[in-house]
């Protein structure tokens, strides 16, 4: 995405958002969850909350999605990031330590190119024109994530991976140690999988339209020894030939991931930050938008450990020598105009 489009598609984000005539997840008033998976409920509690049916998170000036800082568009203030934010990873912390002012850019670049441009290299930290979920409706984040994760503990790591929405609801509901989702989470699901990403920075395609696609069990194939799955077909083909030129240093680290999977990845992100949602999105897609779905793959030098989510990453023999090879198709290269930060260890699939 040149810089001119980037421009244009900030500028739709910004009206989109000025129009107020958008909820987070599409009109205000939505119909039941797909396939007799439950009604729409008010995620906000307490005083204020929305009638039965009617999206909480509308952008309409009772409740809805806010700055980062300031208060909210209901008028209630915003949660204080500084309260809930883990410790910096080791990428942004050599950020800011290479990048002592506030952007190492081209003289005479657009100020709206700048700032994007700084809080891609400053990913992990709340930017003033981030949105973020009003206080009311953190509780139901945090209710959600935590329900994910005992769901992902319950059926298993691997599973998990594969796991669809249909099968994640009837699963909650049939083992007591997970729980059912009650309506107002199922509410927050429906509503962040069908909100329009751009609208919290997010400028990437959406391969993945429906909340209720499967994943076959034919289409995948579990790599042995690495706890996760590729699709078969050129995603297949692509690993096995990079395992088979690079030997046991290199690792898949992060293959095949369904929407409940993303949808924890994403949620975790958000609640550990009091729901920035633009701030999770520059590290992780949006449920819907990740590439992961449809057939891309992430790699690591074996040992590595959490450093291989990292730009350091680029330092290691095995991201040299897939780069010799020309096995490195990022989806998301360095200072890229799609709202996420750079990832070098994701390999992007041609047919994806």
């Amino acid at each position: 995405m040149n810089r001119r489009r980037f421009l244009i598609a900030a500028c739709a984000g910004a009206l989109h958002l000025a129009a107020m005539g958008t909820a987070l997840a599409g009109p205000a008033v939505r119909p039941a969850l797909r396939r007799g998976s439950g009604p729409l409920g008010s995620a906000a509690s307490g005083a204020g909350a929305a009638a039965p049916g009617t999206s909480p998170s509308a952008i309409s000036g009772t409740s809805g999605i806010s700055g980062a800082s300031g208060a909210s568009l209901s008028g209630q203030p915003a949660p204080d990031p500084k309260n809930s934010r883990p410790p910096l990873d080791d990428d942004l912390a050599a950020q800011q330590t290479l990048h002592p002012d506030d952007l190492d850019a081209p003289a005479g670049i657009d100020d709206a190119v700048r700032d994007y441009l700084f809080k891609m290299r400053r990913f992990d930290s709340p930017h003033p024109s981030d949105i973020t979920l009003p206080p009311q409706r953190t509780p139901v984040l945090r209710a959600a994530t935590d329900r994910l994760g005992r769901l992902e503990r319950t059926v298993g790591h691997g599973f998990f991976y594969l796991l669809g929405f249909d099968e994640a609801v009837r699963v909650a509901q049939r083992y007591p140690a997970v729980g059912a989702f009650s309506p107002q989470e199922l509410a927050l699901i429906d509503e962040l999988f069908h909100a329009d990403a751009s609208a919290y920075g997010f400028m990437g395609m959406k391969p993945l339209n429906s909340l209720t696609a499967t994943i076959p069990a034919r289409e995948v194939h579990k790599v042995p020894g690495m706890g996760n799955y590729v699709y078969q077909g050129e995603p297949r083909a692509t690993w096995e030939t990079i395992r088979r030129l690079l030997g046991e240093e290199v690792v898949l680290t992060s293959g095949v991931r369904g929407i409940m999977k993303q949808f924890h990845l994403f949620l975790t992100k958000a609640a550990a930050y009091g729901g920035n949602l633009s701030l999770a999105s520059r590290s992780l897609a949006p449920p819907g938008y990740s590439f992961h779905g449809i057939g891309d793959f992430d790699v690591g030098q074996r040992g590595y450990g959490a450093r291989n989510f990292t730009s350091a990453f680029t330092a290691t023999p095995v991201f040299r020598r897939l780069e010799e090879l020309g096995y490195i198709t990022l989806r998301y290269p360095q200072d890229n105009m799609l709202g996420v930060r750079f990832e070098p260890w994701h390999i992007k699939v041609a047919t994806a």
